[in-house]
């Protein structure tokens, strides 16, 4: 686990900051961040403030037009979240992606014509160019990848952004171009000044790399505004599924089963109970469609179906949702005086959430006879009160621009903190922008940026991971490695992880695409290799084990065992029991590390400490110690033990291979049946010859 800890710690208050919002399923520990008291800041400069006139900080009629109170898109009430991300996120591939839009939406990007004249050529030319990239990708042909790699140039060298992105992807892994990532990080400046987001995203990874946080900052804050536009008032946006493939070492089966969609078990059967008026399943089903969750694509129509008939079941929790739907016009005609009546019901309810919507709502003036910022802050205070983290953040924007109340930037910081350690995304941005500007905490660039990244992973450019899973699932794994690849650029170490496990898993059924066709074992290698060790710098414990494990056992580069106790060590660090047994072993043979039995003697218990279940190794692992330093002149014993390591793999896949494959499994037990009956059957004929030659009783 990755952690950051300065000399004190507040005695009052727990700052704890979740920056990684992970699934709750995955292996990999998100990451804590600890703010002590050396990071607060009790009196900031006023002229470093948020600025407002401080004489109608407590008015009614206070104008404020900072986006923080903007979250509603100002899109028509007909849009669909395919169209609000590309609204947001212009140059997404999601036009080609999703079936239900055509290439025209990638129009409304920045360097389309917005006077009704003819499309952008240009912008022709790059959708099918990426259109024919993904298809070439899937029926695992270089020569078409090819070929859709010079449509792309072509609108590059015409100067659309866009273009210019998929170039410094193409170019930057080497996709049937020169692997050259100084061009690929020229060709993202491009894309980035034309204003393409996901070219930001790469850049700003890359500079977040190099320690050069100036630069990153600036990038992930413009990036963390605009996912932050997708955001709902009350509630907070879930974390976009970011499904892991695998678990270190095997498929995540049960992971991947849960992400089919309308095609996985459970859902049929969630469906079925909601169909027979089950009001849980009916707002489960809702909830669903609304976030787009387990594989399904979001359908606002369907979710306003399913929350209307809970609600009907007297579900609290869809009214909170109709509320949000009429308010955004997410799927019907916004209806402000709609939301403030649903999220009115909920709150009478007792759901505590609904409060921030309503307290929204008299923020804005939307749905109500007039703004009301004092019967705002009372609902923010309600919600507050019962521990809803919307509620803390609410308050925070309150105290920090003056809204109803006096400036408070210390009450304003302590409600952001409140908010971001219960996981709040809004939070994270406000805690990440007082770090970027030094108000109320000190100033701290690194923080900032670690910040700001969790929440602009949240916009709209995350759908990629979707038609990735989707792609993978189908087993369409060029697909799926392409975009896959595509979001590891950008810094999602989900992402990278995924595409590191289909190379090493899959690599070699012609899906991986090299300078000139399909990749030799070299370029997989190297590729894995790399993305591998971008997720071991993210927390990903497995990827530094994984990398370790390549130079210790020489597994596509050559054999280095000081690079494998450095991955190890990383690993290590992230308190991974695997590899603290690894290190021990090194130390005690002396490999890469120095001969060193008491600090092996440390790792082995160490490892047990993190993980009971390694008590077996350890305690033969400290057997083979005791041997070693009571009977190092043994020459038989000590070579047994370090044969050992060689020969448990051999047989353990002697075991899997022959013993339990399920052919070989089936006759071996039919076989040890057959000797159980022949034993027990000639057991008893000895018992019968032993009575017949018995004297009969002298008795009788």
């Amino acid at each position: 686990m990755s952690r950051m800890r300065r000399r004190r710690a507040l005695p009052l208050l727990p700052l704890l900051l979740i920056c990684a919002l992970l699934p709750l399923s995955s292996p990999v520990r998100p990451f804590v961040i600890v703010i002590t008291g050396d990071d607060l800041k009790e009196t900031p400069s006023s002229d470093s403030l948020p600025s407002s006139d401080p004489s109608s900080s407590s008015s009614e009629d206070h104008d404020d037009g900072d986006p923080d109170w903007d979250e509603f898109s100002s899109s028509s009430s007909s849009s669909s979240p395919a169209s609000d991300d590309l609204r947001l996120d212009p140059g997404s591939w999601l036009s080609v992606l999703d079936p239900s839009f055509s290439n025209s939406h990638l129009n409304s990007s920045s360097s389309s014509p917005s006077d009704g004249s003819d499309p952008d050529p240009r912008e022709a030319l790059f959708v099918s160019g990426i259109n024919a990239m993904l298809a070439a990708a899937s029926a695992a042909d270089p020569a078409a990848v090819d070929a859709a790699a010079s449509q792309i140039e072509v609108a590059a060298a015409a100067g659309l952004p866009h273009a210019h992105s998929a170039l410094a992807f193409l170019r930057g892994y080497g996709v049937l171009r020169p692997l050259s990532r100084p061009r690929a990080f020229l060709h993202h400046r491009f894309a980035a000044e034309g204003g393409n987001p996901q070219s930001k995203m790469a850049l700003a990874y890359t500079y977040f790399r190099q320690a050069m946080y100036e630069k990153a900052v600036v990038l992930y804050a413009e990036l963390a505004e605009t996912a932050m536009m997708s955001f709902l008032i009350s509630k907070e946006p879930p974390v976009i599924e970011p499904v892991r493939l695998h678990s270190g070492t095997e498929e995540n089966k049960d992971a991947l089963r849960k992400s089919r969609g309308e095609e996985d078990e459970d859902f049929q059967i969630t469906e079925y109970q909601a169909q027979r008026g089950n009001s849980a399943a009916m707002f489960k089903i809702g909830l669903l469609y609304y976030y787009g969750l387990r594989g399904l694509r979001r359908n606002h129509t369907k979710a306003l179906h399913w929350f209307s008939k809970a609600v009907e079941k007297g579900d609290t929790r869809s009214m909170e949702f109709l509320g949000e739907i009429y308010a955004r016009g997410a799927g019907v005609e916004r209806n402000y005086t709609k939301a403030f009546e649903w999220l009115s019901r909920a709150a009478k309810q007792q759901y505590y959430s609904a409060y921030n919507g309503l307290g929204y709502l008299y923020v804005k003036g939307y749905g109500v006879e007039k703004k009301n910022l004092t019967k705002a802050r009372e609902y923010f205070e309600i919600a507050a009160e019962q521990k809803e983290p919307g509620g803390h953040y609410n308050l925070g924007v309150l105290y920090l621009k003056g809204l109803g109340v006096k400036r408070d930037v210390k009450a304003a910081r302590n409600f952001f903190l409140a908010a971001a350690n219960a996981g709040q995304p809004k939070a994270l941005y406000q805690v990440a922008k007082l770090f970027q500007k030094g108000i109320g905490l000190k100033k701290n660039l690194y923080m900032a940026t670690l910040l700001y990244k969790a929440v602009a992973e949240r916009g709209p450019w995350s759908s990629l991971s979707r038609w990735a899973l989707e792609s993978y699932l189908k087993g369409d794994m060029g697909k799926a490695l392409l975009l896959y690849s595509r979001m590891a650029e950008l810094g999602y170490e989900v992402a990278q992880s995924n595409a590191a496990w289909i190379l090493d898993r899959y690599g070699e059924q012609s899906i991986c695409m090299g300078e000139s066709g399909f990749c030799t074992d070299a370029e997989r290698h190297l590729r894995a290799h790399s993305l591998w060790w971008q997720a071991s710098e993210q927390g990903n414990e497995h990827a530094a084990l994984l990398i370790g494990d390549a130079y210790y056992y020489g597994r596509g580069i050559e054999r280095d065992y000081e690079r494998a106790a450095e991955a190890y060590m990383h690993a290590q660090s992230q308190l991974n029991a695997q590899a603290m047994f690894n290190l021990g072993y090194m130390h005690e043979h002396g490999q890469g590390l120095p001969l060193d039995l008491h600090l092996a003697k440390r790792y082995y218990d160490q490892a047990l400490e993190i993980d009971p279940a390694a008590k077996l190794p350890v305690t033969l692992a400290l057997m083979s110690l005791w041997l070693r330093k009571n009977y190092a002149g043994g020459f038989v014993q000590v070579n047994l033990i370090d044969s050992l390591p060689e020969v448990y793999p051999r047989i353990e896949e002697w075991v899997e291979d022959v013993i339990l494959d399920e052919g070989n499994a089936t006759i071996l037990t039919l076989f040890a049946c057959l000797l159980t009956v022949l034993y027990l059957r000639e057991r008893q004929r000895r018992q019968a010859a032993v009575h017949a030659q018995q004297p009969p009783d002298a008795g009788q």
